[in-house]
């Protein structure tokens, strides 16, 4: 470890990581409760609404410790304050938790949600971004406080580099497309309009681009590849994503009572939205192909590949398979979205945190080899399982599609009777992926702290 101040990813990550595996496992009751809506105390609307939030906060303390260990090593000196880091880290963890607990007092006592000077104490509702108004004010302050210490780090050396300023456009960008969740109109379809600059840009714009600057650095780290080049691939990835992906989210505008142009320009750009990712898929190979060199931290590669490849799969193709209009308007709402959904966040975000750690940890560790046979392990589980999981909400989501929009059969019925051994499968190899997800956080906690085994 170069510098000090890089231990503060670690606080990150571990919060990240336990946070990870409370959202598999409100994950499983979820999916439990297609079966058995009654069989836990809290409801399938408060359990989903857990899992879904826990999804995005334990990335976005992925990504800032990610960013941390990033910046002081691109900037070559030590971070600004790290006080103000871990003043954050812990006004992050206190916020959270106080939210979790918000939503648990919620599921047990609806009336709880009482109104506070003209918003809900506990929850507002509004389905991905549930969190009452005082928590966004505290999650807005802490981006800030985040942005300010890594931005005071970099002019501390002056020493500019392309994945900094993409890497850090990139968080800008993201706490900036939290604000238009922050207000209130009347009209439903303006209201909808807006907060899908919230969901969709922040998945299919900002994080893309932290994700195209992370890909850069860990090729960069592991296999030495000339910053110039990974840095031209690196500006084409992200002009793609930006053109394709902000008018790309015109297809969620399909059926909310906008005009009917964002047909043919949500249709047009979302078809695009693949390409980006595709060429994030072939710089990985050919960086590692034209490199040549050994590389110590095996896993650390297997995983970034493995990103590059899941994020094209799930995120490109599961995508654009629904998103053209004459399709999406018999598939929209259906299992096949939430299929997509979780094979694009494992692939685009799940994954490139989980390969961040396994770059970044050893050296914060101060280990320059360590036993990885633990890594693949959790891999593969988490891999197999989230692959077979994707297949069975997408059969349930064909037979959905086919009984309900084609010949009109009830939503509990087919639910209840058609699909049942979908969701048999699907708790199944959730819990598959929960096996994957707990070596994955053993592994993080004892990784370079034990001798390795005798060769």
């Amino acid at each position: 470890m170069k510098y000090q101040s890089q231990k503060i990813a670690v606080n990150f990550y571990t919060a990240a990581l336990l946070l990870f595996a409370v959202q598999v496992v409100v994950g499983i009751i979820a999916a439990l409760q297609f079966m058995w809506p009654d069989f836990f105390i809290l409801n399938f609307n408060t359990i989903r609404t857990l899992h879904i939030n826990a999804l995005v906060v334990w990335l976005l303390m992925g990504m800032m410790g990610a960013t941390y260990y990033v910046v002081t090593e691109e900037s070559e000196t030590e971070l600004w304050s790290i006080p103000l880091a871990q003043l954050q880290f812990w006004a992050t963890v206190i916020a959270v938790s106080a939210v979790v607990i918000g939503y648990i007092v919620m599921g047990l006592f609806p009336q709880a949600n009482i109104e506070v000077f003209g918003t809900q104490l506990l929850n507002e509702g509004r389905e991905y971004i549930e969190a009452p108004r005082w928590a966004d004010i505290l999650i807005v302050v802490s981006v800030l406080l985040f942005l300010f210490n890594c931005l005071m780090t970099v002019f501390k050396t002056r020493k500019f580099t392309a994945v900094q300023g993409v890497l850090l456009g990139g968080l800008t960008f993201l706490a900036l497309m939290y604000l238009p969740g922050m207000f209130y109109t009347k009209s439903m379809v303006k209201d909808q309009f807006w907060w899908w600059w919230v969901v969709h840009l922040w998945v299919e714009g900002s994080w893309e681009l932290i994700a195209a600057a992370l890909l850069a650095f860990m090729l960069h780290k592991l296999l030495g590849a000339e910053v110039r080049v990974l840095a031209k691939w690196m500006y084409i990835e992200t002009g793609l994503v930006l053109f394709t992906g902000i008018l790309g989210l015109g297809h969620h505008y399909y059926w909310i009572g906008t005009p009917k142009y964002w047909l043919w320009v949500g249709g047009f750009f979302s078809s695009l939205e693949p390409i980006p990712l595709l060429l994030m898929v072939w710089d990985a190979f050919r960086t590692t192909r034209e490199t040549r060199v050994a590389v110590p931290n095996k896993i650390g590669l297997y995983l970034t590949v493995a990103h590059a490849i899941f994020n094209f799969v799930g995120a490109g193709l599961w995508g654009v398979i629904h998103t053209l209009p004459q399709v999406n308007k018999w598939t929209h709402g259906t299992q096949l979205t939430t299929a997509h959904g979780h094979l694009a966040f494992y692939g685009a975000y799940v994954l490139l945190i989980v390969a961040m750690i396994y770059v970044t940890l050893p050296s914060i560790r101060g280990v320059k080899e360590f036993n990885q046979s633990k890594g693949y392990l959790a891999f593969w589980w988490m891999t197999i399982s989230m692959v077979f999981i994707v297949i069975t909400i997408t059969g349930a989501g064909m037979v959905q599609t086919y009984l309900e929009r084609l010949l009109g059969l009830d939503y509990v019925t087919v639910k209840a009777s058609y699909n049942l051994w979908f969701w048999i499968f699907r708790a199944i190899f959730g819990v598959g992926f929960l096996v994957g997800v707990l070596i994955l956080v053993a592994d993080f906690f004892t990784l370079g702290k034990k001798p390795l085994p005798a060769k």
